[in-house]
Parts: structure tokens; sequence; C-alpha cells
């Protein structure tokens, strides 16, 4: 079958490879459609890892050297194991990531905090080839009026529901979106189907332009120069840019007794003003991935209400192209918005 394969820093190729082992007990073979490309599948292009085992072991996987990837991913069931529900034919998105279901954070349902867990398309095999084969608990079965354009959009939109749930804004409130790039976008669609007033700040008019596009009611072009927020008193606010001065400017933006919620993950560590915070009493808490059954299940319930591809997705490429039109554009900044490849696509 056809994959691409990461090898090392930089060397990623298209190449045919074995087909997944046939699925086992609780699993089930996906045929894949599509799979997006995010932050994280560029990172670990640019520099070879580190989340993708190609020297030693994964501890939990087991997996070492070169490595498919892809961890947002759909497709249909074209096999499956003994003791599952799917059939063959149903058309599923997969969470990504695998969970034991056994250590204390998996028994309190905190599965992304999972004590041996792992990712598929970063710590073994993914869904970037015709097919991978994974837990079905980790699937969703998507309904007739979702697109498959829209489909693969479903693990990062449930880790904008997570970001959502963990913050758990009063009902009908104004909330803060600090950045507006892949996470914060979704994260400002949430929202907005959750019936909050969504407040969202960036450097990029363009992302504001888009933001607005999936239900932001009211946006503010950030001045680096001046790094503060142009709304105040707000009771939720999420910071998913990632950025030095992000958290500095989400806690000039927060209410007195308000929440921050930190989404982005900062490239090194970053300074935080504590005392105006423990001054203020504001909560500033963190969210990490999704908790595939809850979370997931809500991102297709999403999907299945709004086209978020038809403003979230700038290219769709064939597998072929995944380097030269993919990765390489995204380094470079040339693509506005997510870059998703059609698996299906004759190469």
């Amino acid at each position: 079958m056809s994959a691409g394969v990461l090898y090392g820093p930089k060397d990623l190729r298209v190449e045919e490879v074995a087909e997944p082992p046939a699925p086992g007990v609780g699993e089930v073979t996906i045929a894949v459609h599509r799979c997006g490309l995010c932050g994280t599948d560029l990172h670990e292009f640019s520099y070879g890892g580190p989340m993708t085992p190609l020297a030693a072991a994964h501890p939990w996987s087991g997996h070492a050297g070169p490595t498919v990837i892809g961890h947002e991913f759909m497709g249909t069931v074209s096999r499956a194991g003994a003791r599952t529900s799917l059939s063959e034919g149903d058309r599923v998105v997969a969470g990504a990531g695998r969970w034991c279901g056994g250590c204390a954070p998996c028994r309190t349902g905190r599965t992304n905090l999972c004590e041996h867990y792992f990712t598929y398309g970063l710590s073994t095999h993914g869904g970037m080839a015709s097919f991978v084969t994974v837990p079905e608990v980790m699937c969703v079965p998507v309904p007739d009026n979702c697109t498959d354009g829209n489909a693969v959009l479903a693990q990062p939109v449930a880790i904008a529901m997570h970001a959502l749930d963990r913050a758990a804004p009063p009902a009908g409130s104004a909330v803060l979106v600090v950045g507006a790039g892949a996470v914060g976008a979704l994260l400002v669609a949430a929202a907005a189907d959750a019936g909050l007033a969504v407040h969202v700040v960036d450097l990029d008019a363009g992302r504001l332009d888009a933001a607005r596009r999936l239900g932001a009611t009211a946006t503010g072009l950030i001045e680096p120069a001046v790094g503060t927020s142009p709304f105040r008193g707000i009771s939720t606010v999420f910071e998913t840019s990632g950025s030095a001065a992000g958290l500095g400017l989400a806690l000039t933006a927060a209410a007195p007794g308000g929440r921050i919620v930190a989404v982005g993950l900062p490239a090194r560590p970053v300074e935080f003003d504590s005392r105006t915070a423990v001054v203020s009493e504001v909560d500033v808490i963190t969210s990490s991935a999704h908790v595939c059954q809850r979370d997931l299940p809500a991102a297709v319930g999403l999907l299945s209400r709004r086209r978020l591809d038809e403003v979230i997705v700038a290219q769709v490429i064939g597998l072929d192209r995944i380097v030269s039109d993919g990765l390489a554009r995204m380094a470079s900044g040339a693509v506005r918005g997510k870059t998703v490849v059609d698996v299906l696509a004759p190469c």
C-alpha cells in the first residue's frame, strides 16, 4: 500500500509498504480516505522527532524506526475484528490516541492522561496510508450528512471540545480566544455553537476574518508592541497561540475571579505574572489533547451541523504531493489554513 513514511529530519518518503496486520479482538482496519496535516506533523518532519520514535523504541507502542505519519484520519472500515460493533463499509473517524483503560487516570475517565498513552501517526504507524489498524473504541461513526472533507477535522475539533469542557464557561457568557490559528479557529466554532459570545484576538487580520465566519461576535487585532488585549473583564479566556506573550495577554483580559485555559504549547518556558493572577484570584488551568469517548462524538456532532472545512481547509492535495505542496509550503508560511491529504487520489 502507499504511505507517507518519516525517516528523519526533512526526510519523508511516499513509498509502498506492507499493509497493517489484520484486526485483532476489538480492532478494525480502516481504509483511509483523508488525513490532515497539522503543526505537530510539520515539527516532526522538520526535526525528525522527538515524538516519533525513529531510533529507540517507544515505551508503550514498542515501535521504532521509519514511521507512517498521520494522526488526523478518517475512512471506511475494511475489516472488523472479533467482538466489534462496527461493520465493513462503516464510515468512521479515529481519535488517534490509544489508552490502556486500567491505570488511575483511565479509571477516572481522563484517558488523555493515560500512563501508557500513545498516538497513531506519532508513536507508531498512523493513517497517512491506504490502511491503518486501530482499536474500535477510538473510532466514531460518521453520519451521512457529514462529508469526508468535513469529517477529517474531527480529531482537532475534539481538542477544541475538550478545552471548552475544561473551561466550563457559564451558559451564554462571553469568552475570549487568544490566537485564531489551527485549534483556536476550531475553538471559536465550538464556542459559538455552544451559544457563547466569542471574542477573538490575533496578530493576523486574515485569521480574524476567518474567526468571524466561524461565529466570532467581536475581534481585535493585536499590536505586538502593545501586547495587551482590547477586550477586558472576560470571565473565560482561552490561550491557544502558545506564544511567549500569550498567557500574559490572556491575563490582561481576564476578569477578577475569571479563568484562563492554557491550550497552546509554548516552544520554551515562558514568564507569567503570577502576582497579578493571585491578587485577582484568576484560575489558570490547562487542557491537553481530548478524552476520545466524550470529545470525539461531540466533535462529529458539531461537524454534522456545520461545514467548518469551507473556512478551515486551505488545500486538499494528493499523497504524492505531501512534501512539495504540503509540508514544504506549510514550513514557508505559504499556506493559510489547513492542508488535507486525499489518500484516495491517484499518485
